[in-house]
């Protein structure tokens, strides 16, 4: 007869890795037609965390209605290049959505210097005032930051400095290294996303940055629909393949899946608490 620790020993080796999404868009009208499959498509991969991302006010009331459908985790919150029409009337949405249980981090928020769609003066003024909020209801919150990482990392120390520190997840992190630094000394979690998989040499330096995260910083997500890892590049992303960026973090980091997976699981749950 088999030893029975040794019987569960080899379930566990056979069971999914787990780990959490933490930066899904299942608010997009991709997914309108079959949300439930893709949903438990992440759960039979091992998905035990999905936070579904806003980022105007009407993806954000989305979020949150997905979020109570599924058992998920939502945000709340006005993206950078979406601000051109935000008032105080659709502020007090988000203010309101924040006080669900379900909304669990202030965003998707942030700034953008790269499609430069909004004034940077602007931007940073909502991004103190996203900043605000989180310290305020004590939620973390939720950065975009594309070419303009110098620029977000001052906001978020005078934000820590006129209102208070809260948790900070820099989400598909692609800035370089030293804004990852400031980041990290802010207490910053890091996400990567997809492009980390890409065989491309331009991601290169990105890839290089993974392993100098410290392992209880470390989060994964799939930015989903968009940055399809591969083997699935250029197909609508879902957040069952968040386990091909665990795997290719866990290989640029020289350590298991299953143990980072681990870790993951116990990052994200720190920040965004536990599936109900």
């Amino acid at each position: 007869m088999a030893d029975d620790r040794q019987v569960g020993l080899e379930k566990d080796e056979g069971a999914p890795i787990r780990v959490w999404d933490t930066h899904a868009h299942l608010v997009d009208d991709g997914f309108r037609s079959d949300l439930p499959e893709v949903v438990e498509r992440a759960r039979s991969e091992g998905v035990e965390g999905i936070v579904v991302v806003g980022y105007t006010v009407e993806t954000s009331v989305r979020a949150y209605e997905i979020a109570v459908r599924y058992g998920l985790r939502a945000t709340a919150g006005l993206h950078p290049n979406y601000l051109n029409e935000a008032d105080t009337r659709q502020w007090g949405r988000i203010v309101e959505l924040l006080e669900r249980r379900e909304c669990v981090a202030v965003g998707e928020t942030g700034m953008d210097g790269y499609r430069k769609e909004v004034p940077m003066d602007v931007q940073r003024a909502w991004f103190l005032r996203h900043i605000e909020l989180a310290a305020k209801l004590e939620l973390p919150v939720v950065v975009h930051s594309r070419d303009a990482g110098g620029e977000v990392i001052d906001c978020l120390e005078e934000g820590f400095e006129r209102f208070g520190r809260c948790k900070v997840v820099m989400h598909a992190f692609g800035e370089d290294e030293s804004v990852l630094r400031r980041a990290l000394e802010l207490g910053a979690y890091i996400s990567f996303a997809g492009n980390i998989t890409y065989r491309n040499r331009k991601f290169d330096r990105l890839r290089g940055l993974v392993a100098c995260v410290p392992t209880d910083r470390l989060l994964v997500e799939t930015d989903s629909p968009f940055l399809a890892p591969e083997p699935h590049r250029r197909k609508r992303n879902e957040p069952a393949f968040v386990r091909f960026v665990l795997q290719r973090a866990a290989e640029l980091r020289g350590e298991s899946e299953r143990t980072l997976g681990e870790c993951v699981c116990r990052n994200a749950a720190a920040v965004f608490g536990r599936c109900p």
